[in-house]
């Protein structure tokens, strides 16, 4: 029986020639402490830095599975093409959209010059002084080599584990205040991310999963425009991990030999 059952799942699912799949799901987000460094010589006169600032995530958990908010959330959108190969091996090309905010009213060292000043102290860093999010957000639109290995599987159902490794760009949303100067934010360009991650997917029947995972990634931030007319700067790296929870789709691509 057993036997039967493995060659009927993979009949359904390991027979094919490629397997396209999208998925759709939710994250937290935690952020290791990171030292900021600001600077506007153009039209402001500011150089200091940040150090060992802390961030959060704002999921926005009771948004979560409403139809006409399903973007406001933090997210993960992914598509790929599991190749079906000896290797089990698939690209993916993945957007996760984080939220990070460098949390207001802390104490944080503050060195460096801040209009014909110099500061070298632990500082309360008031919204109105200075408060930074990548809130629309943290993005991490990446590119991953994508492992699978079979755990467990059943005439209907397969149980896998998941790597990930990959790397893209930063094209994240910062919405700022620095010295009063307000900056409702753009997409554009700041950087670079690379990370890994491990998970479970759960194929129900040849179409349906759900999968879980846990990311690791360090972003790092070298564009980030400050002021409403984007002359300040901001440069800063951390590091972030994720949990997600997605729900899949397989759509399986012609048949194997």
């Amino acid at each position: 029986m057993e036997t039967f059952a493995q060659d009927s799942l993979t009949t359904k699912l390991g027979k094919k020639k490629k397997t396209l799949y999208f998925t759709w799901g939710y994250n937290r987000d935690w952020y290791s402490s990171s030292t900021i460094h600001f600077k506007n010589t153009k039209t402001d006169n500011y150089d200091f830095t940040f150090i060992d600032a802390k961030a959060h995530d704002s999921p926005s958990m009771d948004r979560y599975w409403q139809p006409d908010r399903l973007t406001i959330p933090q997210y993960d959108l992914n598509i790929g093409i599991m190749l079906n190969d000896k290797h089990d091996l698939g690209i993916e090309v993945g957007w996760n959209h984080l939220k990070y905010i460098v949390t207001d009213n802390q104490v944080i060292h503050v060195r460096g010059e801040i209009r014909g000043h110099y500061i070298d102290k632990d500082t309360l860093v008031t919204p109105d002084f200075v408060h930074l999010q990548h809130t629309n957000g943290n993005n991490y639109l990446m590119i991953n080599l994508v492992k699978r290995q079979k755990l467990w599987t059943s005439k209907n159902f397969q149980l896998s584990a998941i790597a990930k490794v990959g790397a893209g760009p930063l094209i994240s949303y910062t919405i700022s205040t620095i010295l009063g100067n307000v900056d409702s934010g753009h997409f554009h360009y700041h950087g670079l991310v690379a990370g890994t991650s491990v998970g479970l997917r759960f194929n129900i029947y040849k179409y349906f999963f759900i999968q879980s995972d846990m990311q690791g990634a360090i972003a790092d931030y070298t564009n980030t425009e400050l002021g409403a007319d984007h002359q300040g700067l901001a440069t800063h790296h951390f590091t972030s991990l994720q949990w997600t929870w997605e729900g899949g789709l397989n759509f399986p691509m012609g048949r194997g030999k």
